[in-house]
Order: C-alpha cells, then sequence, then structure tokens
C-alpha cells in the first residue's frame, strides 16, 4: 500500500503545472517537429514491427512517475539510479533507440527545440496511427526533467498480476476514471509480453497450485505450449490476437477469457470494469474515442519543477550547456 505522503506527492503531480501545454507549440519554433518524429516511426515499424508497440507504452511508464518529463528515458549514473532498471521496466521496455534516433533528427533541424518528453508523446500517438488506431493532435511544450528515480517507478507502477481493484484506486490517484483505465490498457492492442509476466497465472494462480480458472480452456494449452515451467522466462507472447493492429480485438479476447495478462483478464471478470470491455468490444469507434481522451488526460500529467530541453535523451545537459527555461515558459500553479 501506499503511504499517505506518497499518495499527497502524486497528487501534487495533477495539480501544479508549468505553462499550459497547447497543439501546434513547434508550429513556429521547429515546423518539422511532429513529421521528423513520425518519419522516425514509419521506419521503426518497417525495420521491427514491434518496436512502436514498445515506443507506445513509454508515455504510460514516463508520466505516471512524476510526470510526463522523459525520466524514463536517463540512462543511471554514478549519483543516480535511473528509472529503466526499475521492477515493471528492466526486461520488458525496450525500443530507447527509437527516440534517440528521433532526438538526433530533430537536433539537425532545430537543435535545443523539441524536448524529449515531448517526443514520447508524440511517437506514442504515431505509433497508435501508423497501426490502424487513431490520430489525435497532442498537446505539446513539456520540459525534460533533470532527474530520475528508480525507487518512485518502483513505488507506483503496477506488475502483470495486478487486479482490476487495485488498478482503478492506482488511476484514481490521477485523476483518471474507471473508463479511462479501460480505454488505456487497451495499449496492449499491439505488441506482446513476456512468459514471466503469466507464469503465476498459468501454474500456481493465487498460491493454489493451479492456472487462472477464467483463462479459456483452449487458449490455455496454447500458452502452455508457449510457456511450459521450464521455459526461458523471455519468451514472449502475443497480447492479442491482432499484435500488429491497432483495433478492439484485445476486448473481444478478454470477453473469450483469452487475455495474455492477469492485469488485463481481470478488467472482465470485476464487475465495475467488465461493461467498458464490453462496450469496447462491441463498438471499436467508441474504444478509439475513450482511448484518445485517456492519452490526452495521462499527457498532461506534470510536476511544477525545473527542467531543461535535453540534448540526448539519456542525459541531462553538462553544466556548461544546461539551459534552463523557467523565464521562457512562465510557471503557473493551480
Amino acid at each position: 500500500m501506499m503511504s499517505s505522503l506518497f499518495l499527497i506527492f502524486l497528487l501534487c503531480i495533477t495539480m501544479a503545472t508549468a505553462a499550459p501545454l497547447r497543439s501546434g507549440f513547434y508550429s513556429e519554433t521547429c515546423p518539422e517537429a511532429e513529421s521528423v518524429v513520425r518519419q522516425v516511426m514509419k521506419n521503426a515499424l518497417i525495420k521491427e514491427p514491434r518496436s512502436v508497440a514498445s515506443v507506445m507504452r513509454f508515455q504510460f511508464h514516463d508520466c505516471f512517475v512524476n510526470g510526463c518529463d522523459a525520466s524514463l528515458l536517463l540512462d543511471d549514473t554514478a549519483t543516480m539510479l535511473g528509472e529503466k532498471d526499475a521492477l515493471s521496466n528492466i526486461n520488458s521496455l525496450r525500443s530507447f533507440e527509437v527516440i534517440d534516433e528521433a532526438k538526433e533528427a530533430l537536433e539537425r533541424v532545430c537543435p535545443g527545440v523539441v524536448s524529449c518528453a515531448d517526443i514520447i508523446i508524440i511517437a506514442a500517438r504515431d505509433a497508435v496511427a501508423l497501426t490502424g488506431g487513431p490520430f489525435w493532435e497532442v498537446r505539446l511544450g513539456r520540459l525534460d526533467s533533470l532527474s530520475a528515480k528508480q525507487e518512485d517507478s518502483n513505488e507506483i507502477m503496477p506488475s502483470p498480476r495486478s487486479n482490476a481493484s487495485s488498478l482503478i484506486d492506482l488511476f484514481h490517484n490521477y485523476n483518471l476514471s474507471v473508463k479511462d483505465l479501460v480505454a488505456l490498457s487497451g495499449s496492449h492492442s499491439i505488441g506482446q509480453a513476456r512468459c514471466f509476466s503469466i507464469m503465476f497465472r498459468l501454474y500456481n494462480q493465487s498460491g493454489t497450485g493451479r492456472p487462472d480458472p477464467a483463462i479459456e480452456p483452449k487458449y490455455r494449452e496454447k500458452l502452455d505450449r508457449l510457456c511450459p515451467s521450464n521455459v526461458d522466462q523471455n519468451v514472449t507472447g502475443d497480447l492479442d490476437a491482432t499484435p500488429r493492429i491497432f483495433d478492439n480485438q484485445y476486448f473481444k479476447d478478454l470477453v473469450a477469457g483469452r487475455g495474455f495478462l492477469n492485469s488485463d483478464q481481470t478488467l472482465f471478470t470485476f464487475t465495475k470494469t467488465r461493461k467498458f470491455v464490453e462496450l469496447f468490444s462491441k463498438d471499436q469507434s467508441e474504444f478509439f474515442k475513450a482511448f484518445v481522451t485517456g492519452m490526452l488526460k495521462m499527457g498532461d500529467l506534470r510536476r511544477d519543477q525545473p527542467g531543461e530541453i535535453r540534448r540526448n535523451c539519456r542525459a541531462i545537459n553538462g553544466r556548461h550547456m544546461k539551459r534552463l527555461w523557467e523565464s521562457r515558459r512562465e510557471r503557473i500553479v493551480i
């Protein structure tokens, strides 16, 4: 359970903001910004289709930990343990090089202008649109953090074993509704996950020594073949039946008992979330609309803290290059 002080800290993320985010933020300073990122994402999709699903998930893993500030992208240093090796990220998040490529391309076009935090937001949107999902206007104007904290990620981010009740509580801390939770879980419409994440479901659900009864029998046989008890747990399986297409198949699979992760299937077995799973399984347009709403709300999560425009997304700028932007972007505290 999170401490009361930590919950207060989380609420500060949603209540304190820098200058308002807006669409078209770089229209004058770097008008090619979004098209540059989109081209990098197109290339990544051709080179390795799974990579765009990985990049899309960066927004969730970044924004829930101290706001959308690209702290996720910082490498460890001698004095700082970053978030990449946090419990929910290690051996799971990948394709950081795609963000590197986007940043390098932007630095050639308009150096020192586009933040890494905004690149994550643009890239996540493009990952969805390029795989068949909706396109939306993103709100931009974020700063990059000056540090990262692995322990914060460990404290906040949910595990694949999470149930719907705990996920509802987590999302509520960020003013995200039950509908937002279910819609954003639809990000699992594309991509894969490791056997590591489901071994307990297959062989020891809730300490019973048995598989999760919510798994449809034929699907369980498929998972047993993919992830036998002696498997290399880094072997990956598809999160839904159409892992390269962003659609509502994910929700159809949950209704049929074919959710890969426990945190996914529990959305159908839990009463408060089931109605949205059923709605989205029947109406893809409703899913797309709710997903866009959730992504925009999640993208607005920020803390009121100093920041910069990193030149390399993996490291803060050197002291002689550091550019703090408080004077350029008037800070507003709600």
